[in-house]
């Protein structure tokens, strides 16, 4: 019993002496070190840094720059090409200001802004009681000239006649008693009963009897023919004269009420109820010199400033399609129906207006407004137009390169440029469109720096 626990004890001491032996048969180099993976680790870190301080540094040293996509645009609408373009302002063809024809205080207004009015409609009542008591006035003076010019037509009445006729038989009668008073003092004084002092007086009493019939009988004359033809004339004058007060007094009351002139739409109300008008400007705080401001919107115009440079290419009549910034989707035919007679020295443009053929309520007076006038159909062949490229004038360098960015640099490209327009420069050549496009290039941007672009 003792042996075999001695023999027990002994396998488990080269068991546990097995387990701590090293294995000489395993290769070294099958073995990976333990140091390899902090390698590969390490490596990786280094690969990621370098990476980073290389972007780090191209983002820092790249030049910040504004860019814009080159987009082809359309010549126009119906394909016919473009050979101006310019900007502009939309106004009324016939814009007016309606003052009134008389001062007065103003009692009843009957527009607001915006508001369509038709022809001869009542716009504006000022006070008119003044105005009324004139033309009362003046329509009795007329009446007072016309009953004395009846009387003077109609002559003399009978019964004047007859007074006039009883007047002058009594002076004949009073002339012949006088002349036998004088035959009878004339034959007493030559027998000396009677004193020459007596035949004087009964001389002069004859005498007079003799001028009262002659004045009587011229008297009862012109009593019978009535008055001069002369006389009546004028006093016919003095009522037409009348007349053209009455009238004129009328003209005054009715001007009381300010009416439309036309048919159209009210753009200003310059006054309100209670402020004085009159029939010329005085200002702000003063009389105000018109009452509403108002225009026909079916017939506006784009009035336009082309440049001398440019105007040679334009003509009587010249199409154009037309719109506006605020709705650059709609588009409106017009063509050229005035030419200014003469260019404006200062800005060395010519004045040209556009009618727009069909307007619309979106069109406004003084609303921003461009034109693209339009080759003749006749000389344009019927060959349908390409796109045109169109750029912003501050991307030009040297007057025939621009600027693009490509894969991080800006990369020179020359360009032929066309005419010019109010959106920018025609590229006749060198660009094709999806280009992004430096615009205001820095003066020490240079081929192949490198850009970025600038953050909004």
């Amino acid at each position: 019993m003792p042996i075999e626990s001695d023999k027990a004890e002994s396998e488990k001491i080269d068991k546990g002496l097995d387990s701590l032996r090293i294995d000489r048969s395993e290769r070294a180099e099958d073995r990976p070190s333990r140091w390899s993976k902090w390698w590969i680790i390490g490596g990786i870190a280094l690969f990621v840094g370098l990476g980073a301080w290389r972007f780090g540094f191209s983002e820092a040293g790249a030049i910040e720059v504004e860019l814009l996509r080159v987009t082809p645009q359309v010549s126009g609408d119906s394909g016919d090409a473009v050979i101006l373009e310019a900007a502009g302002y939309v106004v009324a063809h016939h814009k007016i200001e309606l003052s009134p024809k008389v001062v007065g205080r103003v009692a009843w207004i009957g527009v607001e802004k915006g508001d369509p009015v038709e022809e001869n409609q009542i716009i504006v009542r000022l006070e008119d009681a003044e105005y009324r008591a004139r033309v009362t006035q003046a329509g009795g003076s007329v009446a007072a000239l016309k009953a004395r010019l009846a009387e003077l037509e109609a002559g003399s009445r009978p019964e004047e006649v007859a007074l006039a006729q009883a007047n002058l038989n009594e002076a004949k009668a009073d002339l012949e008693n006088a002349r036998t008073n004088l035959e009878r003092v004339q034959s007493l004084t030559d027998a000396g009963v009677f004193s020459e002092q007596q035949l004087d007086d009964a001389k002069a009493r004859f005498d007079s009897r003799q001028a009262r019939v002659a004045s009587l009988d011229r008297a009862f004359e012109l009593v019978r023919i009535g008055p001069r033809r002369e006389v009546i004339d004028a006093v016919r004058g003095q009522v037409q004269q009348a007349e053209g007060e009455l009238a004129y007094m009328r003209t005054r009351l009715e001007a009381t009420l300010i009416r439309a002139p036309l048919t159209g739409t009210i753009l200003e109300r310059n006054v309100e109820i209670g402020e004085f008008v009159t029939t010329s400007f005085v200002g702000e705080r003063g009389a105000k010199g018109y009452v509403v401001s108002l225009a026909d919107l079916n017939d506006i115009q784009v009035e336009l400033d082309i440049s001398q440079d440019d105007f040679a290419r334009l003509g009587a009549g010249q199409r154009g399609t037309v719109w506006t910034d605020a709705f650059p989707d709609r588009k409106y035919q017009g063509r050229i129906v005035e030419i200014s007679p003469e260019a404006d020295r200062q800005k060395a443009t010519v004045q040209v207006k556009v009618r727009i053929l069909e307007p619309d309520d979106y069109l406004r007076p003084e609303m921003n407004a461009n034109v693209a006038f339009l080759a003749d159909k006749k000389s344009a062949g019927g060959a349908p137009s390409k796109p045109a490229i169109v750029i912003p004038a501050a991307a030009l360098r040297d007057g025939n390169a621009v600027f693009v960015l490509q894969g991080g640099r800006a990369l020179r490209r020359p360009v032929s440029v066309g005419s010019s327009s109010s959106r920018g420069l025609e590229v006749t050549g060198g660009l094709v469109g999806g280009e992004d496009l430096i615009v205001n290039p820095p003066p020490e941007l240079q081929d192949g720096d490198l850009v970025r672009a600038k953050s909004t």
